[in-house]
């Protein structure tokens, strides 16, 4: 046994193409079984008809990609894309701001970037419950602004798309400053002060030297903001009371009370090619823009 391990490592040794895929084993195998094979599973499934006590039957069937076009589920669609493409956005405006303050925190830089790091500490589970706690008739928002006089009556924040907004925000923002921080915090501070030296102000110098070295960060925060957002079920439905469905509760419905796997699978596979043709078209148009090659 011994000298079968000795000769298969001599041979890993002896090829670096072997070492290659050694080292890619593992992980390989891991997607493959934890990520390909449950996707294939969901393929099969969303072709197949839907079985009388739920699961699926044998045979073939396109009905489920057929019935996702119904306006009915065309407007959980529209309204996901619209609320996902408003988060990223606020996050992107909130986030670019945080990440920069701690790019030039000096000895506080560690300080702050823990804070954008420590909400990772608990469940997601949690924070989305501590803010029903904040946002109820009853919670802190409303009994603070009660008590400082602004408002006579409590407001209805809770179980609103406002709500879900905050929720959406709050639960994806590290995601946007974090990429960001990694690209500012390798931004050579010459570059800068050759602007400045050319006579280029603030404004100048921001718009024309570190925001276009800060668009891979940019760019992945937006990436990893949007496309989990677009996903999201448990904000929605837990600060917004069910009341506004989005995609990723139309999912989730299908496959729990419904019992419709079929069409909970064509759902999520449209959804899928939806993102993924639209980070394409994204990435292609970026690449195709003066200067997008740099950007890589």
């Amino acid at each position: 046994m011994a000298t079968l391990r000795q000769r298969a490592l001599d041979w890993i040794y002896r090829r670096p193409e072997a070492q290659a895929w050694a080292l890619l084993g593992p992980g390989a195998f891991w997607l493959l079984a934890f990520f390909l094979v449950p996707i294939l599973i969901m393929f099969v499934y969303s072709v197949m008809p839907r079985g009388i006590y739920g699961g699926v039957d044998r045979g073939f069937t396109l009905e489920h990609y057929a019935r996702f076009f119904d306006p009915l589920y065309l407007e959980v669609l529209e309204r996901t894309f619209l609320w996902s493409i408003a988060c990223t956005v606020i996050c992107l405006l909130l986030g670019y701001p945080v990440a920069y303050v701690i790019v030039r925190a000096g000895r506080w830089r560690n300080l702050l970037l823990f804070l954008v790091i420590l909400p990772f500490w608990t469940s997601f589970l949690v924070r989305t419950f501590a803010m029903i706690f904040l946002m109820r008739d009853t919670g802190l928002i409303n009994n603070w602004l009660l008590k400082l006089g602004i408002i006579d009556q409590s407001l209805t924040i809770l179980y609103t798309p406002f709500a879900v907004m905050i929720g959406l925000v709050y639960g994806f923002l590290p995601f946007m400053v974090l990429p960001i921080y990694a690209s500012l915090e390798k931004l050579d501070l010459s570059l800068l002060e050759a602007a400045e030296v050319l006579g280029a102000r603030p404004s100048a110098r921001f718009r024309r030297v570190t925001l276009p070295l800060s668009m891979p960060g940019v760019v992945a925060g937006c990436l990893l903001v949007f496309i989990p957002a677009l996903g999201s079920f448990l904000t929605s439905d837990l600060l917004g009371g069910a009341k506004e469905m989005m995609i990723g509760n139309l999912v989730q419905n299908q496959f729990s009370a419904a019992r419709n796997w079929p069409f909970g699978s064509a759902a999520s596979f449209i959804v899928m090619a939806l993102v993924l043709a639209a980070v394409m078209i994204y990435l292609r148009v970026k690449d195709q823009t003066p200067g997008g090659s740099a950007l890589k």
